[in-house]
Order: C-alpha cells, then sequence, then structure tokens
C-alpha cells in the first residue's frame, strides 16, 4: 500500500530529527545537525535493501517516491531559512562541515568511478513505441 511508503519515510525522517538534533549536541551547535540528509541516506538504504528481499512493493515504492520528490523542496525551503554569514562567524563547525562533505563527495564519486574498472557501459537499447488501434503509445 502507498500508506507503507509514506509511513517508511515519516520513520527516516523521525530517525534523521533525533540523530540530527544528538549531533547538535554532541557538536554544540543549537540546531539539527544534517537531520534531513541523514532521512535521506537511510531512506535510500532502506529501499535498497528492502528491493533485495523482494519487500519493495509497486504501492509501496508510489508512497516513497511521491514523499520522497516533495523533500526536495522541503530541503531547499530549509537552507533558505539558514543564515551562513552567522554559522560560519559562530564557529569553525561550518567551514569543518563543508570541507568534509566535499572530501567525502569527491571520494565516493572517485571511487564509484573506478568501481566499474574501466568497462564501458552496454549500449542501450532502441525504444519504440507501442501500437495499440493503429496509434502509437509512449
Amino acid at each position: 500500500m502507498i500508506i507503507y511508503g509514506v509511513g517508511l519515510l515519516a520513520l527516516c525522517t523521525l530517525v534523521g530529527v533525533v540523530v540530527g538534533d544528538m549531533l547538535g549536541v554532541l557538536f554544540g551547535v543549537k540546531s539539527n545537525v544534517g537531520g534531513v540528509g541523514i532521512a535521506m541516506i537511510l531512506l535510500i538504504f532502506i529501499r535498497i535493501w528492502m528491493d533485495k528481499r523482494g519487500l519493495m512493493t509497486v504501492e509501496t515504492e508510489k508512497g516513497v517516491v511521491f514523499w520522497g520528490t516533495m523533500y526536495i523542496p522541503i530541503v531547499v525551503a530549509m537552507a533558505a531559512q539558514q543564515n551562513v554569514i552567522s554559522a560560519v562567524s559562530s564557529g569553525h563547525m561550518a567551514i569543518f562541515a563543508a570541507i568534509t562533505t566535499v572530501a567525502v563527495c569527491t571520494l565516493t564519486i572517485a571511487g564509484l568511478s573506478r568501481y566499474n574498472k574501466g568497462e564501458p557501459l552496454p549500449e542501450e537499447e532502441e525504444f519504440s513505441p507501442v501500437e495499440v488501434g493503429g496509434k502509437a503509445h509512449v
């Protein structure tokens, strides 16, 4: 059911908020540190785990995909609220987080690019529309 996908997203969001708040307390910052990002990463891992075990039904996938796409405007709105100048001037944590994020992303992309060991991707198949009743449907 679609509601299971929404429930899965809600669970990931709650875990992300709690972990983000705990990181904020740990680092001495009076806000949530990466809660939405943690929730999205957790959702990605749970979707992969469920797909491998055949637990992700089409209806559940629809709920996850719908609310997953709604996350993008939420993250943009949250980022628009952040005061970058205040964050940078209040401590080294913002600079450390930015440098760490860039380094982790760079290493991840480099690792993923070497994962295929230089083998080219397979050729894509030609897409042809299906004709039904003399009309082409895509």
